[in-house]
């Protein structure tokens, strides 16, 4: 029942003085000449997070035409422009009403990329805005006069200036359209052409550090050799010209700091539509595309690793490989193998990151050690089996080992950030020096397994389990810690807020699936519906993420267990 925010202007008033828990009568929802105010949990005291709000206006209140919401697509970089706007307005409109966080209005924060997020939606009806609120105190009595200025004053002049319709907007708002309907197109175009990835010329690549996703000052804008030059059709920048990086096997060469780690890193990120002014707008990879790395220490949970390791001593099997503390080679191994699992389609592999002895075995080693005492292949022997037997294309930074030049389709050096084409060239250094090494890789990839998976209950006791994030590296849900510093794809800490709670939801209903109609089945439901339908009441701090996150989250977890009978 929606009560008049006269009636809450009242309430303030009165409760002006009274102890803090006081505040809970005001639970409920308020209407307003242009929108409605619902407070829908209210903090224990005023130094405890902030109250949890939403604000819901129709679009015949907030006056934005129906082109810019009419399709879903719109709707989710309408909502991303909008977010910004209200993260750049609060500063102007918020200030100290109180003790502890009285009067703070927080909102969550965005990234480098839009992703539909539960902060700020828009729908077909109209736009939603859910925030944190600190209601006013002075020690731990009810500041009702500073209640009223924060929600009769402030939340109004918030919804005016961020959410309503603002002329002045619509030419950095149609930018914002241009932009994500341009990364879109160019990536639907990748697969006509036969091609993983798309680096426009003139892209700015580096970052200002790696902690500042910014593009770096003075950056060299990226070029691509003649020879690999293709041009795409965007719909509003009109042809695009740029690398267009085949699928097969495509090796970044070069010397050090010369910007391979750096091409790499862009394409990882090409899975996502950037803002304006990012540089690496018109980037785009093949939406299955998967950065594998190495991963010391790592849970591994039944995953045939197989293809690259198998005969380990003391007859240990590796059909169903398990592991608390994985080795590089082995969790790199599991790593692929859970990729390709989740429907990856191309992999990312940077030799900083990667476990040599996964990736290389020379000749004098193969003469040293035989094969019958090693238990790995190495990726080298595996790469072009991917693409043959399964048609997945691979990526990959190698500036130590021409080994590769003999399964490379095609290879690019980085010499001071400009990209050149020397397939030809590293062709011939193969056939002039060949490696002489011995195929140690059989003559098909091998079987890919399917796993029917399960989770122990997170819950302890009668209370649900909660869910904490620290920044991009760290999730917790209930006691265990998840490890997410190998899961380099991750953008925003709140995608991690809802892996987990998809996890949850999926973990309560108690049901055993492969781990691929899993994926699919979540996917799908969140599609549907969206992501209340995974949260026990609306979060104001939940992003979109892919199913190559949570598939990667999910077989991090210590609790999983792999059915037997596969």
């Amino acid at each position: 029942m929606t009560t008049s925010h006269h009636v809450l202007e009242q309430q303030l008033e009165h409760l002006d003085g009274r102890s803090y828990s006081a505040y809970k009568r005001l639970k409920g929802s308020y209407a307003f000449p242009e929108f409605e105010l619902t407070l829908a949990h209210i903090q224990g005291d005023p130094f405890a997070a902030p109250s949890r709000v939403s604000l819901w206006g129709s679009h015949q209140h907030s006056q934005w035409p129906e082109q810019y919401w009419q399709e879903p697509a719109r709707r989710v970089v309408l909502a991303d422009f909008l977010h910004r706007q209200i993260n750049h307005v609060i500063p102007q409109i918020q200030q100290q009403r109180g003790s502890g966080k009285s009067g703070c209005l927080r909102v969550a924060p965005t990234s480098q990329v839009v992703l539909a997020r539960t902060a700020v939606q828009v729908t077909s009806d109209g736009i939603e805005l859910r925030l944190g609120v600190g209601l006013p105190a002075f020690g731990r009595r009810i500041a009702g006069q500073a209640a009223s200025e924060l929600l009769m004053q402030d939340l109004p002049r918030l919804v005016r200036a961020a959410l309503h319709y603002q002329p002045e907007w619509v030419p950095d708002l149609e930018h914002h359209i241009a932009t994500i309907e341009d990364a879109n197109a160019l990536r639907q175009q990748l697969s006509h052409h036969k091609l993983v990835a798309f680096i426009a010329n003139g892209a700015i690549l580096p970052r200002c550090s790696g902690v500042d996703p910014q593009p770096l000052p003075a950056a060299v804008p990226f070029t691509s050799p003649k020879s690999l030059e293709v041009t795409l059709q965007a719909p509003h920048a009109g042809s695009l010209t740029g690398l267009g990086i085949p699928e097969g096997v495509t090796l970044i060469v070069g010397g050090g700091y010369h910007g391979k780690s750096t091409v790499l890193k862009a394409l990882s990120h090409g899975v996502y539509n950037h803002i304006p002014g990012d540089g690496r707008e018109q980037v785009v990879a093949n939406a299955a595309t998967v950065k594998i790395r190495s991963e010391d220490g790592r849970s591994v949970t039944g995953v045939d690793i197989s293809p690259f390791i198998d005969r380990l001593p003391q007859g240990l099997s590796t059909k169903v490989f398990s592991t608390t503390n994985a080795s590089g080679s082995t969790s790199q191994a599991a790593n692929i193998l859970e990729a390709i699992e989740a429907g990856a389609k191309v992999l990312l592999i940077d030799e900083d990151t990667a476990a040599t002895n996964l990736m290389i075995r020379d000749r004098n080693m193969q003469t040293l050690i035989a094969k019958e005492k090693e238990p790995i292949t190495p990726f080298i022997d595996k790469v072009r089996q991917l693409y043959e037997d399964y048609t997945i294309s691979t990526i990959l930074v190698m500036g130590g080992s021409g080994d590769y030049f003999e399964v490379a389709d095609q290879v690019i050096a980085l010499d001071s950030y400009t990209a050149h084409d020397v397939t030809d060239q590293a062709k011939a250094i193969a056939a002039a020096h060949p490696s002489e090494r011995q195929g140690e890789g059989g003559q098909n990839f091998g079987t890919l397994t399917p796993r029917p998976i399960q989770l122990t209950p997170f819950d302890t006791g009668r209370k649900p389990a909660k869910v904490r994030t620290q920044r991009l590296n760290t999730l917790t849900i209930g006691a265990e810690d998840i490890d997410l510093r190998g899961i380099e794809q991750l953008v925003e800490p709140n995608q991690n807020r809802a892996i987990a709670h998809a996890i949850l939801t999926w973990q309560q209903q108690h049901r055993t699936h492969c781990l691929s109609d899993l994926l699919d089945d979540i996917m799908t439901w969140i599609d549907r519906q969206d992501f209340d339908a995974l949260t026990p009441y609306p979060m104001a701090d939940l992003s979109e993420f892919r199913r190559y996150e949570l598939a990667a989250v999910i077989n991090r977890l210590r609790r999983l267990k792999v059915l037997s009978g596969r």
